[in-house]
């Protein structure tokens, strides 16, 4: 009996670890951001609008995760929290703020 508790301890200690994907910044854009910034709504700068990004751009990519996540209103408009997508995780909302940034670049 002690050899058959110690092998399943043993196994179950060696157990693969399962690790969360990396959130897909494109997918996550094209199902919840596309929406507001295809067409420029509330402000929001259009994806293909490098002009609309360069003050952005340059308040780094930390502030425009923060913006993102937690909701912003500037002079042109307005990100609400998580834009509007509540269920969103910080982390998807990053993965798409980074794909976003990647495109305007």
């Amino acid at each position: 009996m002690r050899i058959i508790t110690l092998m399943l301890l043993i196994s179950v200690s060696f157990a693969p670890m399962a690790f969360a994907a990396t959130p897909d910044g494109k997918a996550i854009y094209l199902k919840s951001c596309a929406m507001c910034h295809k067409g420029g709504i509330a402000g929001s700068p259009k994806l293909d609008d490098k002009a609309a990004w360069s003050e952005r751009l340059a308040q780094g990519e930390a502030v425009l995760i923060e913006h993102s996540i937690k909701g912003y209103r500037g002079d042109a408009g307005y990100m609400p929290p998580k834009g509007g997508k509540a269920s969103l995780t910080d982390d998807e909302v990053s993965a798409a703020v980074k794909y976003m940034i990647s495109e305007v670049k």
